[in-house]
Parts: structure tokens; sequence; C-alpha cells
């Protein structure tokens, strides 16, 4: 059996999320300490000829993780680009970057790596999907081209990465057509999900000055989408922006895996980093 630690973050160019100062030094330290088997990372700068401190983010942040990398360009400036990145402790065996972009005014990217992992061939997806809902819904349709093509039916999966998906219109599509479940539908307990209502967070401070025990636990989340796609009792967790999480954005999805946790990791300290929270899940292999 192996336990893998799994982490999806959109970086923001190694910016705060006002992009008033560069967080680089600080997101080192944090990946870091979260000792993440796979790192799935958009928004990453790849290249910065005008500023070398920031220059390379992908490679920066694999030399402090001991990781190997892979990057997929997107973004290309005169000066600059910045794309998705693999961060990973196992080899990745091949990877390619397939251009999605929908239209001219943005560009994505699908970054698609093989890594084995104890005997096992499993196929990564790094994503970040477009503003637009008609543009997500074609570079899904991409994806699964991609995925009929070259990933052998039954093999495992991850697919992670900010998926601009705030109605939450794709998960049915995911899990009829690929048979790959959100990481938080399938978690025994799971953390970071909506924040609560006034009156739930009035009730939770007043036993917690009774001294009532267990009263700051973290509330269980449920089954987000069934195995026919259709039944919901949760959304996934709110992500963005990480100061005051609203949006549900990033997501985690997996086939051929045993979920043991899923949370989002929030307070100052993620929230000072970037305009995104990351996401982190502990993942087993038969």
């Amino acid at each position: 059996m192996s336990i893998l630690r799994v982490v999806s973050y959109n970086i923001h160019k190694g910016k705060s999320a006002l992009g008033a100062r560069d967080s680089l030094k600080e997101l080192r330290l944090g990946l870091y300490g979260l000792r993440p088997d796979l790192v799935f990372l958009q928004e990453v700068q790849g290249r910065n000829d005008s500023r070398s401190v920031i220059d390379a983010q992908h490679m920066s942040l694999g030399a402090a993780l001991r990781m190997e990398v892979c990057y997929g360009r997107n973004a290309i400036r005169s000066a600059t680009d910045h794309g998705n990145a693999l961060l990973s402790r196992y080899p990745i065996l091949d990877h390619e970057n397939q251009d999605i972009s929908d239209h001219r005014m943005e560009q994505r990217g699908l970054l698609h790596a093989r890594v084995s992992i104890k005997g096992y061939d499993v196929h990564c997806f790094v994503v970040h999907l477009g503003l637009f809902a008609g543009s997500r819904e074609r570079q899904i349709l991409a994806l699964t081209d991609r995925i009929d093509r070259l990933v052998p039916a039954g093999a495992p999966m991850l697919i992670a990465g900010d998926f601009n998906d705030w109605g939450d219109r794709l998960s049915p599509l995911f899990v009829q057509r690929l048979g790959v479940y959100e990481v938080f539908s399938h978690a025994p307990r799971s953390h970071g999900g909506d924040i609560p209502r006034l009156r739930d967070s009035m009730r939770r401070l007043t036993n917690v000055l009774r001294g009532v025990p267990n009263s700051l636990a973290m509330l269980e989340r449920h089954n987000l989408v069934s195995m026919d796609g259709n039944y919901r009792i949760a959304p996934p967790p709110r992500t963005f922006p990480a100061v005051f999480p609203w949006f549900r954005l990033d997501r985690i999805y997996q086939r051929g895996f045993a979920v043991r946790s899923a949370r989002v990791l929030r307070g100052r300290a993620w929230s000072r980093l970037s305009d995104h929270a990351p996401l982190l899940t502990e993942l087993e292999l038969p």
C-alpha cells in the first residue's frame, strides 16, 4: 500500500493576493512543510527576463523540495511566460503540454505527465481552464479526448488544478465520462468546506466559551456526486479569494485511489502567499 500526499495550488506567479509582494520564499517553505509527493501548480512563472528572482519558479520549487519537475508554458510574452507545472517525488517517465487555448485572449494548456509510483504508471493532468463556460466545456472535451487516446482503461489518474468552475457544472461530466471523483466527495473526514453561517459561528463560539468539548472541531463533509453523477449533498470547497474564500475554483479529481483525507489550507500564513487557497489530499494506491 502506498500513501501519496497530493497538493494542488494556483501560486499566482509567486505573488501575494494583491500582487504587492513576492512570496516565492515563503511558498517554498510552506510546500516543504507539507511533505508532498505530487504538486500540481498553476500560474507558474517559467521565464522572467527582467526579474531573475522570480525566473524559473518551477525549477526553484523543485530544487527546494528535491522533486522532479516538468513545466508547460502557456502564456508567452516578449520577456516572460507562465503556465502549469508538476513536481514529483517519483520518476516522471514522460510529459507533454497540449495547447487547449479557446481564443486569442486566453492562452491555456494541458500538462500531461506519466509518473512511475510503486509499480504503477499514474497519469497526472495539470489544468487551468478558461474564464468562459463555453471555453471550459471545449477544453474538457479536449481533455477527455486525450484520455481516451492515451490513458489505458482503469489506469490510476489524477486531474488537478484551477477549473474556474464556480458553478460546479463539470463534476457530473467527470464522473459519467471519465469515472473520476473529486477527492472531497470520498474523503472520510474533510476540512475547509463552506463558510459557516453567522448563527452557526455564534453557536460554536458560545460552546467554546462554555467549555463544551470538541466545539472547535471542523464539520465533516459528505459526498459531492454519487456514482451515477446526479446526487449532490455538498458542493466542493471554496478556495478563492484566499483571504475570504467565496468561489469554488480548485479541484483534485482521482481514479484508482482510496481517499484518506482532503482539506483546504487556510489562515493568514497561506492567504499571504497567493490569491488561491491550496488543496491537500492523502490518497492510497492498493
